[in-house]
């Protein structure tokens, strides 16, 4: 992919989404005009979603009801709260396009019914139209702008593309334009769902909410990839019609754990790790309930990464899945918890906290989504003719596997729950000869190494400074000291074993 003007990596980038990609693509600049028949049936420059399209995807997707019921989930789309904040707005279109619009109607016999319309076939890319538009004008409350490349599917803005020249650096479309669009016609980014960079050679993506230091790189398109930092990698990795759906629908997350709502999407090592996790939990009764160890160094975002992969299980997988996120220390049980319940995966008032082993054992008997708990809540010596249940579809999820699969407590574990499925998260490697780790988890379903996370700026690079200063101590009546002392404790009249 060669680029030498804006104008021209803002082509290429087109034509590749079209050619490679499978997208449509329309030239809008002095092109387009207005109306139900014109190019994008859009009636003024202020609409930033195609109405039309978006009309006949929903009849498609979801045939044989009254006409109204699609204008009504039409009008429930497109309407806003202008006293809403762009993140608020954001979310709440989200979860619509996510889960579907409901809408009420009366079938044939006059009954009255409730259902929800689904807005995209998440499961196949070609029932949806997926469509980039260069140079398309759009009017806010006192400006127009016009938009390098928006990508719309189903009718819905859902990737904004801002190009530069490969001679400037991609922080300049940050700071200059993204900025001014969102300040100017913020309504564009109500519907999006990826912000995405590129001057031809490098790209970045984030979310409306991201700071600029949050934009990531998308470098491989699998897992043991070398990885390359281009733009065609991205390209191919994040707008590919599947990916894009898959991205779209499972790794995107709204977190209010810090206070005002962040909107996180996954990055490169997060989407292929989690993938992973979830093809391990699919083969699960092949591989006896051994899911893996997800090694992940510390600072890639461990913790999102187990919200997104236990969200995609429940929602592409189906059944009653149960997930026990164990930890052993409380710090790190209620880190776990509150970045669950801040992504709103939890309740804050849900019953989901073992309070004591007999309180843990009441919760696995009550088919919950989610439980957190010790790993010393298992304290209690487990019969195995009396497990706490015998369901195949919990899956127990241990933070830091490496320190807990030891002694009577990883045990009783085991004897309480026999046909759980079992991952690891960690991030430190396992070191070779642990085989006790190993035996409970498998090997590694997912790594992402040091090394990686400081190429992607993940984590800080850790300096080791060998100075060479000598530490000394003076010995000269070191072992007169220790005699001393011996003699003291060997005394008759004073309690040796307590005061060693």
């Amino acid at each position: 992919m060669n680029y030498t003007e804006d104008t021209l990596v803002q082509q290429t980038t087109a034509d590749y989404l079209e050619h490679q990609l499978g997208w449509k693509s329309v030239y809008a600049y002095n092109h387009e005009d207005f109306g139900p028949d014109s190019l994008l049936g859009r009636a003024s420059d202020r609409e930033v979603v195609l109405t039309r399209t978006l009309h006949e995807k929903l009849m498609a997707l979801n045939p044989n009801l009254p006409n109204a019921t699609y204008e009504d989930a039409v009008r429930q789309i497109t309407a806003t709260i202008a006293s809403q904040t762009l993140a608020a707005t954001n979310r709440e279109k989200y979860e619509q396009m996510r889960d579907g619009v409901q809408v009420t109607f009366r079938n044939e016999k006059g009954e009255r019914v409730r259902q929800r319309l689904r807005v995209f076939d998440f499961d196949a890319p070609e029932n949806n139209e997926f469509l980039c538009v260069r140079e398309l004008w759009i009017k806010g409350d006192l400006y127009r702008r016009r938009a390098d490349i928006i990508g719309f599917v189903n009718g819905l803005p859902l990737l904004f593309i801002e190009c530069k020249n490969l001679h400037k650096k991609l922080k300049t479309a940050f700071e200059q334009n993204f900025s001014d669009y969102r300040d100017t016609i913020p309504h564009l980014f109500h519907h999006n769902a990826i912000v995405l960079f590129g001057n031809g050679e490098q790209a970045k993506i984030g979310s409306i909410t991201s700071r600029w230091e949050h934009f990531n790189e998308w470098k491989r398109l699998a897992e043991e990839a070398p990885g390359a930092v281009d733009m065609e990698t991205l390209l191919k990795g994040v707008c590919d019609r599947r990916n894009f759906l898959d991205l779209v629908e499972n790794f995107i997350l709204f977190d209010e754990s810090a206070g005002a709502p962040r909107k996180i999407i996954a990055r490169n090592h997060q989407f292929l790790g989690v993938n992973r996790a979830i093809a391990a939990v699919r083969e699960r009764k092949t591989r006896q309930g051994k899911l893996g160890v997800f090694w992940h160094t510390q600072g890639s975002g461990k913790s999102y990464s187990m919200v997104m992969f236990t969200r995609k299980v429940h929602r592409k997988l189906g059944g009653n899945f149960t997930f026990l996120v164990l930890t052993d220390r409380d710090d790190l049980d209620t880190q776990i918890y509150k970045t669950f319940a801040g992504c709103g995966v939890v309740g804050e008032q849900e019953q989901c906290r073992a309070a004591s082993g007999h309180h843990l054992n009441a919760l696995l008997t009550r088919h919950k989504a989610y439980i957190f708990s010790l790993i010393q809540k298992f304290n209690k010596k487990v019969e195995l003719e009396q497990p706490y249940s015998v369901r195949d579809d919990i899956i127990v999820i241990t933070d830091e596997a490496h320190r807990t699969q030891y002694g009577t407590l990883a045990l009783n574990l085991r004897n309480a729950l026999p046909h759980a499925s079992y991952i690891g998260f960690t991030g430190t490697p396992l070191f070779k000869d642990d085989e006790i780790t190993r035996r409970v988890f498998g090997g590694y379903v997912s790594t992402y190494d040091f090394q990686r996370a400081v190429e992607d700026n993940a984590t800080v690079p850790l300096y080791y400074d060998a100075r060479g200063e000598k530490l000394g101590i003076a010995i000269s009546d070191l072992n007169e000291r220790i005699a001393e002392k011996l003699e003291e404790l060997e005394t008759d009249d004073i309690d040796v074993g307590q005061r060693l």
